[in-house]
């Protein structure tokens, strides 16, 4: 049975002001959890990666090379990322957009890199990065790597793919991406999509391990209403890829709405189809703000 949006958005926040106060899961119990784990690791598509459903984002007004998060400055934003880790988060989204690349070592030096799993993209649109030159992916990646000072990336997006035909313009980078795979040095590949008719594309494309989407109940920020993005995130989530939901929060509008976060926390993660909460938290009152939203979230029924 199909629930209206509506309707959920109802059931939603009564349903997570009710789980504050409901009795808890008998001890032993075999059953799954009842209600959501932030930081439980869980199979993006059919990646092989295995990620917290919880991702720290570093974009909050990207560009240049810089965020909201580098802003913070070298030691407030390191210090973001490491205690985010020891709260339990094992995905982080960085991009050549957000200048983040060279924060993520020092934070989490000492921690071995098969602990953790990074996600970034490659910025192939005109401006938003000061170099006019836009070199093939195999050029980024390289650079991309020492920044990371890893050998390796969990996974690489194109960024930002807004036009439906971007699986034939934007081949050649597909191919060096490809290629990139095989030898080990990229595990999985994908677009960010921002429009409806790329995202529709990235459904029937084959070469998409994992697609970056805008979502939540409200349309903020999104390529097109909820009741359109919905069925191509299902699509795109039966076909084996993985789906990490972005502005959840509505790209930062949701912040001083309790209610309608609680609600777009619960919306999206009893679609079924998102794999991963994305979201661009600034310090960690907000990591922890997000956490408690997703806990109280109960898992549908079958």
């Amino acid at each position: 049975m199909k629930l209206r949006r509506r309707e959920f958005l109802q059931q939603t926040v009564m349903g997570v002001g009710g789980a504050l106060v409901g009795a808890p899961r008998l001890a032993g119990a075999a059953s799954p959890p009842a209600r959501f784990d932030p930081y439980a690791l869980v199979p993006l598509g059919k990646t092989g990666l295995r990620v917290s459903r919880f991702c720290l984002g570093t974009g909050m007004r990207g560009g240049m090379r810089a965020s909201n998060q580098t802003r913070l400055g070298k030691a407030r934003f390191e210090a973001l990322i490491r205690e985010s880790f020891d709260r339990g988060t094992r995905l982080f989204d960085l991009a050549d957009l957000y200048g983040t690349h060279p924060y993520v070592f020092p934070a989490l030096k000492g921690i071995a890199r098969h602990r953790y799993s990074l996600v970034t993209k490659i910025w192939f649109r005109e401006g938003g990065i000061p170099e006019a030159e836009r070199p093939g992916a195999d050029v980024c990646v390289a650079r991309f790597l020492r920044e990371l000072r890893s050998e390796y990336i969990d996974l690489v997006l194109l960024h930002c793919v807004t036009s439906p035909r971007w699986p034939t313009e934007l081949r050649r980078q597909m191919d060096l991406l490809s290629a990139l795979k095989d030898k080990g040095r990229v595990r999985a590949v994908g677009v960010s999509c921002h429009s409806l008719g790329a995202l529709e594309a990235a459904a029937s494309e084959p070469w998409v391990d994992s697609v970056h989407a805008r979502i939540n109940p409200y349309g903020m920020s999104m390529d097109a209403a909820p009741e359109k993005v919905v069925p191509l995130l299902q699509r795109i989530h039966a076909a084996g890829k993985g789906v990490v939901g972005m502005k959840i929060m509505g790209e930062g509008r949701l912040r001083h709405d309790e209610q309608r976060r609680d609600a777009s926390v619960g919306y999206v993660l009893t679609l079924g189809c998102v794999d991963v909460l994305n979201v661009g938290c600034e310090n960690l009152a907000e990591v922890d703000d997000l956490a408690a939203r997703v806990r109280r979230v109960m898992r549908p029924t079958v």
